[in-house]
């Protein structure tokens, strides 16, 4: 059972000297956090407290933050609050991402102008339960599956090992005062589905089916950790370049692996595609793969990481187009670039665009009316669809003019907005 006692050596277990830390609770209002911030009151730490008003609940976001804001004065805690607003441009869709992007935002500002350590969520053990059924779905590797951490990237989750009934039960005892978020109760999304649908049918088949999860995920945590120290130990015996931060793997020796030594190795090195993993063991030499952090070489029977020396800014890849006697000229080293994907001949409605006319690359939102279909389409959308590989969307250009409009995506499909008969158009020619 939630104990004061049983908290504090949780707490300590997770962060020795815990009385020394500052932390900061998100607090909604429910009972997880309202425990939570109760425990930690008691217990004499050093916290502060901020809390979201998403306003997606009337007159109840406000009961919520009133709650909060009353427990705060009534001890001398400090409170921080954020009222969202018509700027914070709710999505029609995804609005669990959204607002929980939203809220971590928040807390950090809150952390790094108070100086706070730690950040406290009140995950628990039905929490954890939700997300390993969620992840299973998904197939996620042992890391999805070994779920929510306890301690990582300096948020803390004292509570992960502790069921909601127990802090029910904790709440009741303590006195602790809470409101409930109705809109818990709804099946409009995932987790909710798995809560009300999928969980209390698990616990028909087993009465302690939540206890022995709970000892399944410690074990699933130790096999995590025995993995990990496996991988450390792999990639400390590869050669290593110090002079170029170069990390030289043996592509044979690699290729005798297991796929899940090889496919975590990978993931090291930020390559967690499975598709893409494929095609890195039968690229040939002199072949590129790239992600955000690292860029791979396939060298012979060598495959060579390195960090990427600095982020592509996206804003400066912009080339400007001469256009001489109605052909728009294309620099021949792009040219050629492009040719690997095809050839094409476009003619553009002079009238429809504005000088001067620009090659760059994809930038996040990008959208374009592909000729010869209906409405529009993302240009990541169109990549997917092409089945582009990383290496190759590094390489396309996109046909735009000088309000941005996209006129094609070079040389695979023109924008019909801008197709033109008329001999006197611009040309294109790859």
């Amino acid at each position: 059972m939630l104990s004061l006692l049983k908290f504090q050596n949780v707490l300590e277990q997770l962060q020795p000297q815990s009385q020394q830390k500052t932390y900061l609770l998100a607090v909604s209002g429910g009972v997880d956090s309202m425990v939570l911030a109760d425990l930690f009151q008691v217990s004499g730490l050093k916290f502060q407290i901020a809390h979201i008003n998403y306003h997606l609940r009337n007159d109840d976001s406000n009961l919520d933050q009133k709650l909060v804001s009353d427990f705060c004065e009534r001890y001398k805690i400090p409170f921080h609050l954020y009222e969202v607003s018509a700027k914070d441009k709710k999505p029609e869709n995804s609005i669990q991402n959204w607002a929980r992007e939203l809220r971590y935002q928040f807390f950090r500002k809150i952390q790094k102008e108070q100086n706070l350590e730690y950040l406290v969520t009140a995950h628990h053990l039905n929490d954890q339960l939700e997300t390993f059924i969620i992840n299973l779905s998904k197939a996620s590797g042992i890391k999805g599956l070994s779920g929510i951490p306890a301690n990582e990237n300096k948020i803390i989750r004292p509570l992960l090992n502790f069921s909601k009934d127990e802090i029910y039960e904790f709440a009741e005892e303590n006195k602790v005062e809470f409101r409930e978020d109705k809109s818990n109760q709804k099946t409009d999304y995932l987790r909710n589905k798995v809560r009300h649908n999928v969980v209390p049918e698990l616990e028909k088949i087993n009465e302690n089916f939540l206890q022995n999860f709970s000892k399944s995920m410690e074990i699933l945590n130790q096999t995590k950790d025995v993995l990990n120290d496996l991988i450390n130990e792999k990639i400390t015996g590869f050669k290593t370049n110090v002079e170029t931060g170069q990390t030289i793997i043996d592509k044979d020796k690699f290729s005798k692996e297991s796929d899940l030594i090889r496919f975590e190795i990978l993931k090291r090195f930020g390559f967690s595609d499975e598709k893409e993993m494929q095609k890195i063991f039968t690229a040939q030499t002199g072949s590129l793969f790239f992600n955000s952090e690292f860029q791979l070489v396939i060298n012979r029977n060598e495959l060579i990481f390195e960090k990427k020396l600095e982020v592509r800014n996206e804003n400066l890849e912009e080339i400007l187009l001469e256009i001489i006697d109605k052909e728009i000229l294309i620099p021949e080293n792009i040219k050629s670039e492009i040719q690997e994907f095809g050839n094409c001949f476009w003619k553009i409605d002079k009238q429809k665009v504005q000088l001067p006319l620009k090659l760059r690359k994809k930038r996040e939102g990008d959208v374009f009316f592909p000729i010869g279909m209906i409405g529009k389409k993302k240009i990541s959308k169109f990549f997917k669809d092409e089945k582009l590989s990383i290496l190759a969307k590094q390489k396309i250009w996109l046909l735009c003019d000088a309000n941005e409009q996209i006129i094609g995506v070079l040389p695979f499909r023109q924008d019909g907005r801008f197709n033109s008969d008329d001999s006197k158009s611009f040309e294109v020619k790859i």
